[in-house]
């Protein structure tokens, strides 16, 4: 299924659904970024996804990083909370989703590297990489948020 993202486009279909979701920012101990060049848009992105009716919001950022890239995390902390109604996704089917996503900051602790459906490469980036990637603003928002490092989380 094809995914197209929109940020404040007057051309922007109407939502149609509203989704909570939970992303994740995983390092590891070179303090590299984990990123997964999604096949819906072409785009890199953080591993994340909906919420379940089981989940957690962190528990679904640990899944959704587990489904995505067959790695095991820790959820550490708190990025923010991203819930601009500028943005809007619009998916082949027919649903156009207003997201509410929450990202986490997380740990890896286990698993083994493997491309998922979702996926057509997984990469770990270093901080001065992630600009050449082409990803859409919001992801490169959630990231500078963590690169800051700030005492407290985004609010958004």
């Amino acid at each position: 299924m094809a995914r197209t993202e929109y940020y404040d486009d007057p051309h922007a279909p109407e939502p149609n659904s509203l989704v909570a979701a939970a992303s994740a920012v995983v390092t590891d101990d070179k303090g590299r970024v984990l990123l997964q060049k999604r096949s819906d848009s072409g785009l890199w992105a953080l591993p994340g996804g909906g919420m379940e009716m089981t989940d957690s919001l962190p528990g679904t950022a640990v899944r959704e990083v587990k489904e995505e890239t067959g790695l095991d995390v820790e959820i550490t902390g708190l990025v923010g909370t991203y819930t601009d109604p500028r943005h809007v996704i619009a998916y082949s089917d027919g649903e156009v989703r207003r997201q509410f996503n929450v990202c986490f900051r997380a740990r890896l602790v286990g698993g083994a590297l493997a491309i998922s459906d979702e996926s057509l490469e997984l990469r770990w980036v270093a901080p001065e990489d992630l600009e050449s990637l082409p990803m859409h603003h919001t992801q490169r928002l959630r990231l500078a948020h963590f690169l800051e490092d700030r005492p407290t989380p985004y609010l958004g």
